[in-house]
């Protein structure tokens, strides 16, 4: 999305150079055109990001979620305990 939207700004920022040299050189119609552009643009680069932030922000809803339970330290440890047993059992060090 970000390579996308640096493409935009650059056809924009081209768009609007254009836009300058013709102003400078007396041509003024397209003056309303390059900046309908530009809004047009600014509104579509503010509405993916607010997209991103969006989704961002579900990905970490949904992630906090998966870990909301506490860690049992004591069960923890009884496990490792357990399996290093059996490794020793099985004839590991």
């Amino acid at each position: 999305m970000l390579a996308t939207t640096e493409i935009w700004l650059r056809e924009a920022a081209e768009a609007l150079a254009g836009t300058v040299h013709s102003i400078k050189s007396g041509e003024f119609g397209k003056v309303k055109d390059a900046v309908e552009c530009i809004k047009g643009l600014k509104a579509a680069v503010h509405l993916a990001i607010e997209e991103g932030n969006r989704v961002e922000k579900l990905r970490k809803q949904v992630a906090g979620s998966v870990g909301t339970g506490s860690l049992d330290m004591d069960a923890a440890r009884d496990e490792i305990g357990r399996r290093l047993a059996r490794l020793r059992d099985a004839g590991g060090d």
